[in-house]
């Protein structure tokens, strides 16, 4: 919640503000407020260095940057002005190309005392990484760990020494009054980045619109096997809810899967104007090394009719020569 140029959360509820207010009328009963920081302008050119603290736009939740990835955007929402935009059937895999434009994401700690309020919302343990990168099968995860897009911060400055709660938040970075942001990184964040780095860098990033729902999806290459993230945001004002899934994915070898099922990740989100946005993560493996993915989702209505979104096609590319020993296996 923002009242003036500072930024206020309530001490139990921190997360609730999804979309920021321009002011507060009143704490909810029983909770007090506490001033977190200072709102500072958005950056509309360059990025954000290690140590900015934010709060989230969509989710609410307090961060702070660890560092910055460059990926290229693929949004088959932008056509040429000369184009029109092609009509197909939902779930339908497009072949016409589209051109990529490099995009700014950052990986964050999300302060854990607002994961509570944004799970329902956005899975907290979603970063996934190999616990020995000579088998795929065994992973492990670190709670409270994000990929956000430059849009999506609101960054903020607060003279609190230790402003993130977080188990990493001491291990990775320290203050330093002469810096600005005063936090900067320690040997262990850059140590942790090099040793993980296959498996959390982005290089591309998916997204498409279909009747207000925008899908975004990130791939993550992880050693024969695939992480791919999911955010599917409410940009109208209708709201709806996820009931199905449905993926094609092909792979090298020759094989084509279909998958369906009830929603996703055991869940059947609701978006709406307060609670626009849902996020997932969910892998999936080849038996060659590339292949492709897309589908569709299906929503209903209010009034119980159905609808379906595109999920847009996305590459499933190896970075290296690596020849995956299993069968094709996905958690869609």
């Amino acid at each position: 919640c923002v009242r003036g140029n500072t930024v206020h959360l309530a001490t139990l509820v921190s997360a609730h503000c999804a979309r920021p207010a321009t002011g507060v009328t009143g704490a909810p009963e029983g909770k007090v407020l506490e001033t977190v920081g200072v709102f500072e302008a958005p950056k509309q050119q360059g990025k954000y260095e290690t140590g900015q603290l934010f709060l989230h736009s969509v989710f609410g939740y307090r961060g702070i940057v660890l560092f910055p990835w460059y990926a290229r955007l693929y949004d088959r929402d932008v056509i040429p002005a000369t184009e029109s935009k092609p009509t197909e059937p939902p779930g339908a895999h497009r072949s016409k190309e589209v051109k990529g434009k490099t995009h700014t994401y950052y990986q964050v700690l999300i302060d854990t005392r607002d994961c509570p309020h944004i799970s329902q919302r956005s899975q907290t343990e979603a970063v996934t990484f190999l616990a020995n990168h000579d088998d795929s099968r065994a992973l492990y995860a670190i709670p409270g760990l994000d990929y956000v897009s430059h849009e999506d911060i609101l960054p903020y400055n607060s003279t609190d020494q230790v402003p993130i709660q977080h188990e990493l938040f001491e291990r990775f970075l320290q203050f330093n009054a002469s810096k600005v942001p005063p936090f900067i990184p320690r040997d262990t964040l850059q140590a942790w980045q090099e040793k993980n780095h296959p498996w959390l860098e982005l290089s591309d990033v998916h997204r498409e619109t279909t009747e207000n729902i925008r899908v975004t999806v990130i791939p993550f290459y992880m050693g024969m096997r695939w992480r791919y993230c999911i955010r599917l945001e409410n940009m109208g004002e209708e709201v709806v809810q996820l009931r199905e899934r449905h993926w094609r994915i092909f792979s090298l070898s020759g094989t084509l899967e279909t998958v369906r099922g009830r929603g996703v990740v055991g869940r059947e989100p609701v978006l709406s104007e307060e609670q626009p946005a849902f996020q997932y993560s969910s892998h999936v493996s080849l038996q060659a090394p590339s292949g492709h993915m897309w589908g569709s989702y299906r929503l209903e209505r209010p009034n119980g009719t159905f609808f379906d979104v595109r999920i847009p096609p996305f590459s499933l590319e190896s970075k290296k020569d690596d020849t995956p020993n299993g069968f094709l296996h996905w958690e869609v």
